[in-house]
């Protein structure tokens, strides 16, 4: 199975890329792993909310199939702890799922058709982060995931 994670926009925060290229690093141990970000232009930017989410939306289908397994990472998503995020990574490993991707949105999160997509919606807390932070949080949980599933000391109960 390969794990893509799609983001909207690069990394600004020089402690958040830091941190992500030590856990794609460290990914690479369990899985193919893929990070793909979508450049929005600039004067998108200056744009109303939702022509924003409409336009971000385009450019997702543009690097998803058909087949992938969709998640949105979406505060309005199911909260789960990190050993049931292990078992949803396990139980998508056993259906032969070819493609899993996750998608964090932009600031304003996701367009209609986008969530109308997805197969699954994930939270990662009850409280609202940065689409910055998610991603930085997101690899770790990911890595946390296949410690769990391989018997690995990382995760504690």
């Amino acid at each position: 199975m390969k794990i893509t994670l799609i983001q909207i926009d690069k990394t600004q925060e020089v402690y958040l890329s830091e941190g992500i290229a030590q856990y794609f690093k460290r990914l690479s141990n369990y899985i193919t792993f893929d990070l793909i970000t979508i450049n929005v232009p600039k004067n998108l930017r200056q744009r109303s909310e939702g022509e924003q989410k409409s336009e971000e939306a385009k450019l997702i289908f543009a690097k998803i199939e058909t087949s992938d397994v969709l998640v949105l990472l979406d505060e309005n998503g199911k909260v789960v702890s990190s050993r049931a995020f292990s078992q949803f990574i396990g139980q998508q490993q056993n259906a032969s799922v070819k493609h899993l991707v996750f998608l964090i949105g932009g600031p304003f999160g996701f367009d209609q058709r986008v969530y109308d997509r997805a197969n699954f919606k994930v939270a990662l807390s009850a409280m609202t982060f940065s689409h910055q932070m998610v991603r930085l949080f997101f690899l770790e949980q990911l890595y946390r995931a296949f410690t769990i599933l391989k018997g690995e000391k990382y995760h504690h109960d």
